[in-house]
Formats: structure tokens, C-alpha cells, sequence
């Protein structure tokens, strides 16, 4: 009996159309101007921090508008029951996933600034151009993890959306460096968004790398600053260690994991990536490790994930590396949309550590 791993079944289900859910209303969020308190709220913040390109910013804003919209489908989410199939990964699909990406699919169609997208539950380069009118300014493409945590709903644990966005059309052949912005969504007690900028998007003379948060506030009608700058610090004994499971057959990660127990590092671990690294956001510092082995391999995808974290946490002034090769995770290369790798994250002598760890003969 051949013993070869078949693919899940229907890899993939959603198509990309923004359909909404029928049992999610978008009316009690979107009534009495709200929509446009958000729009215009989260228009002149990041006027105020650089960007000027009207396309841009409604790229962003429309992130914001998912963002919103997901935020309800979790506050009224009582149906567990899975859709049947599995994503990319394996891992099987909560309806719940697929209410998500469409809310996401909904938002950029909207903007009318996207010209390809394409995410964890749908794992194609989807056409989401305009089609009934020429665009006047650039377009930009979009990767992205329309619900990161989805494994630790359940528990009610925070959980997370994460987005890049690209210029021009396209995400085959790109590196996370060439990203113009990235996003990340938290849903917990407050909703809110951390937004990276390099400096290449933001006008102005002298304009740096930022990470910034903004918080949805106003019963959900306004976003408004609630950290004008987030900076990780050198060092900060906080360690978030994923895919623990790798140290029974990774030698150099479990003498990791055990010298930041000695050294009596602080653990802040949940199961999710976005509130893992947000943590560190929040902490002003800190270490994220997701390791594999050859018994427990990666699961982070590069462009759904990896990238947009990446450069959050490279304009936070922090550090990133590939689990095995002294290299920042910017710098890897879309070649396949379900390109998997572990990494390491957070504050410069962290990352160091980890890489006197990890890379030693």
C-alpha cells in the first residue's frame, strides 16, 4: 500500500470573491456615518505620519475597514464547525476562516487600490483589479493571514489578522524588503492595528522607519493613536518560544530554550503569532522563535506571515533571521506562495543570542 501523503482536500476553498456571510451583518458597524468616521480618522493619522499618495493611503484605510469588520464576525462567532477542508498548511478549516477572508476580499475590492491578493485561505494570485473604471495612480498587491490563531479561538485567547502590502501588481518573485507598508490586526479586550512604514513611504526630509499603533475606539466609529512610536529596546529577557515540540530532536534549540529558562527569562506564550510578537510591541522588547526540526518542520508561511511581521519588527528598530541562515526574513524571495520557514524576531541582543545558539559549529 503506497504510503505517499495525500493533498487535503479542495486546498484552498475560498475563491477571493468578498462574499459576505449571511449571518454577519455588517450594518450595526457601518450605520450612522461610522464608516466614514473610521475612514477619515485613520486618513488624517497617517497623513500625519508621511503619506501623502491618496492610493496608499486607501489601501491602508481599507485594512482598517477589515479590520472593523472581522472584529464583529469574532464578537458573534458561536458556530465551531469546520467547512469541511484544509488551507495550505493542513490545517483544517473553521468557517469562521473563511468569513474572515472574505470580510478581508470584501475591503480591498472596495478600495478600488488592489491589483492581486492572495492569503492563507486562498492560496492563488487572485485578480482583484477594478473592472468597471481606470485607476488614476499606482496599484498594489496584498498578502496576507486573514485570521492568525484560529487554533486558540476557542479559549478566547487574542487573536490576529497580518497583511503586506506590495507596490505594483504581483507576489510571485518579491522580497518582504520591497513592501511598502505592513499591517497587523489584534482582536482581544480593544481592537486595534500596529501599521510599519519605512522611510521610502513616508515624504518628507529625514522621515525614518516607523511602527505605530492605532486603537478602534468611539463604539467602533474612530481610530486614534494609541502609541505614536513603537521602539524595540536592545534587550528585554521576555521569550515567546514556538514549535517547542523541535527541541526533542534540535539539539542547539533545546540548549536555547533551556538557557533562557537558567537566565530566568520571563515566558509570554499563547500559541499565536500576532499576539506572540505583539507582545513585544506592547513590552518594548523581547524574543519570538519559531524553530523547526526534522520531526516538526515549519509552518510560518513567508507570504502570509513572515514578511509583514518581519517589517514590523525591522522598523521597530528590532532584528530578524532565518531559523538556520544569518539572514534578515526581508530578504527571502516569494518563489512559491506556500514558501514555509522558522524564525527568530525581537531586540537586537535577543536575536544575537539566538544566533550565537543556533549558528555556532
Amino acid at each position: 500500500m503506497s504510503t505517499v501523503a495525500q493533498d487535503p482536500p479542495h486546498h484552498g476553498i475560498n475563491d477571493g470573491s468578498g462574499e459576505t456571510c449571511e449571518s454577519h451583518s455588517y450594518a450595526i458597524i457601518d450605520e450612522k456615518g461610522k464608516a466614514v468616521s473610521r475612514d477619515e480618522s485613520l486618513t488624517e493619522i497617517l497623513i500625519s505620519k508621511g503619506v501623502k499618495e491618496a492610493n496608499f493611503i486607501s489601501a491602508i484605510v481599507s485594512l482598517g475597514e477589515a479590520t472593523a469588520h472581522i472584529a464583529v464576525i469574532l464578537q458573534n462567532y458561536v458556530d465551531h464547525s469546520y467547512a469541511g477542508t484544509q488551507n495550505s498548511s493542513g490545517d483544517d478549516q473553521l468557517h469562521l476562516d473563511i468569513d474572515c477572508d472574505n470580510a478581508v476580499f470584501r475591503a480591498i475590492r472596495e478600495a478600488g487600490v488592489f491589483a492581486i491578493a492572495a492569503s492563507e485561505e486562498t492560496p492563488e494570485e487572485v485578480d482583484v483589479s477594478p473592472k468597471t473604471a481606470k485607476v488614476d495612480g499606482p496599484l498594489y498587491s496584498l498578502g496576507f493571514d486573514p485570521l492568525d490563531g484560529s487554533s486558540i479561538i476557542d479559549a478566547n485567547f487574542s487573536v490576529g489578522s497580518i497583511f503586506g502590502i506590495w507596490p505594483g501588481q504581483g507576489l510571485m518573485g518579491r522580497t518582504g524588503r520591497e513592501q511598502v507598508a505592513s499591517v497587523v490586526s489584534l482582536y482581544g479586550p480593544r481592537t486595534t492595528l500596529i501599521i510599519a512604514l519605512p522611510s521610502k513611504s513616508r515624504d518628507g526630509d529625514g522621515q525614518s522607519d516607523i511602527t505605530f499603533e492605532v486603537t478602534l475606539v468611539k463604539d467602533r466609529s474612530h481610530w486614534e493613536v494609541s502609541r505614536p512610536e513603537v521602539i524595540l529596546k536592545p534587550s528585554k529577557k521576555v521569550f515567546a518560544p514556538g514549535n517547542l515540540r523541535a527541541t526533542n530532536d534540535n539539539a542547539k534549540y533545546d540548549a536555547l530554550v533551556k538557557h533562557w529558562i537558567s537566565d530566568r527569562y520571563t515566558l509570554r506564550y499563547s500559541g499565536g503569532m500576532v499576539p506572540d510578537v505583539y507582545h513585544m510591541f506592547a513590552k518594548s522588547g523581547g524574543v519570538f522563535s519559531n524553530v523547526s526540526s526534522e520531526k516538526a518542520r515549519a509552518k510560518l508561511r513567508l507570504l502570509y506571515e513572515v514578511a509583514a511581521m518581519g517589517l514590523l519588527v525591522e522598523c521597530a528598530g528590532g532584528v530578524t533571521t532565518h531559523e538556520f541562515e544569518d539572514k534578515s526574513v526581508l530578504d527571502f524571495v516569494v518563489d512559491d506562495l506556500d514558501r514555509r520557514m522558522g524564525v527568530c524576531f525581537g531586540s537586537k541582543d535577543e536575536v544575537q543570542k539566538y544566533k550565537d545558539y543556533m549558528f555556532s559549529k
